[in-house]
C-alpha cells in the first residue's frame, strides 16, 4: 500500500470543529423512530440528479460539470440499492466528493457542482475542505477509493443516511508549485467512516444534496 496524503490529513483536522458531534461518537444519526438526523433542513438552488455512482462521472452527467483531472480518480466501489430515492442519493453522495476535488483542482469554492450537491452544514464542510487544499498549496492525485455503503431512509422519504468507508492509501497531496507528491507511511489515518446526511431538493427533479456530514476518523472498521 502506499502512502496518505498530508494534505488529506491537514484538510480533515481544519474541520475537527464540524466533525466533533460525530468522530468517534458511535452515533448512527437516528432516535428511536428511526428518524434521520438533519432531514428537516433546508435546501438551497442546485440542478437534477445524477447517474450512477459506482463509475467515475464524464462530462455533465445531469447538466453540471462534475469531472476530474484525469490523475484525480475517485472509485466508487459499491452496488446501487434497489429503493430509487436511495439510489438517486447515493449517486449524488459520489458527485458531492467530485465536486469537492473539483473544488481543489479548480482553486475555488464557486463552482457550481459545489452549490448543486451541497447544501447547509453539508455546503460548510465542502468549503472547509477545498480551503484547507487552498490554503496549504496543494491539489491532489492518485485513488480515493469508497466502498461498504449502507443506506436508510427517513419515515417522509425526503432525506437518505449514505454510510460508507474510504480509503486514501493511494490518494496523495502534491504540492502545486513543485509538483512534489507528499507522501507518508500506511496506517490506520488512511481510513474514515462517512455518514453523509442527503436531501431531496424539492422540485421534481431528482437532486440530492448533502446536507449533513459526519466522519469518524481513523475507523478500523473500514480497514
Amino acid at each position: 500500500m502506499k502512502r496518505r496524503s498530508l494534505p488529506v490529513a491537514a484538510a480533515f483536522a481544519a474541520t475537527a470543529a464540524l466533525l466533533l458531534t460525530a468522530c468517534g461518537s458511535g452515533d448512527d444519526g437516528s432516535n428511536d423512530n428511526n428518524e434521520i438526523a438533519g432531514a428537516d433542513r433546508g435546501k438551497e438552488t442546485p440542478s437534477e440528479s445524477a447517474e450512477p455512482s459506482g463509475a467515475p462521472a464524464e462530462g455533465k452527467p445531469d447538466g453540471v460539470d462534475v469531472s476530474l483531472p484525469k490523475d484525480m480518480n475517485l472509485v466508487f466501489d459499491w452496488e446501487k440499492p434497489e429503493d430509487e430515492n436511495e439510489a438517486a442519493a447515493m449517486s449524488d453522495v459520489a458527485n458531492f466528493f467530485r465536486a469537492i476535488y473539483r473544488g481543489v483542482d479548480k482553486r475555488t469554492t464557486k463552482d457550481a457542482s459545489v452549490t448543486a450537491y451541497a447544501t447547509g452544514d453539508g455546503l460548510n464542510y465542502a468549503e472547509t475542505q477545498i480551503n484547507a487544499w487552498i490554503d496549504g498549496g496543494w491539489t491532489a492525485t492518485g485513488t480515493l477509493r469508497h466502498y461498504d455503503a449502507t443506506t436508510r431512509s427517513s419515515a417522509n422519504g425526503n432525506s437518505v443516511e449514505v454510510a460508507f468507508c474510504a480509503d486514501a492509501g493511494e490518494f496523495y497531496g502534491k504540492e502545486i508549485k513543485t509538483g512534489k507528491v507528499l507522501k507518508t507511511e500506511p496506517s490506520i489515518e488512511d481510513f474514515d467512516h462517512y455518514k453523509i446526511i442527503m436531501v431531496k431538493y424539492p422540485t421534481g427533479t431528482g437532486l440530492w444534496q448533502a446536507s449533513k456530514v459526519f466522519v469518524e476518523t481513523k475507523a478500523a472498521k473500514c480497514r
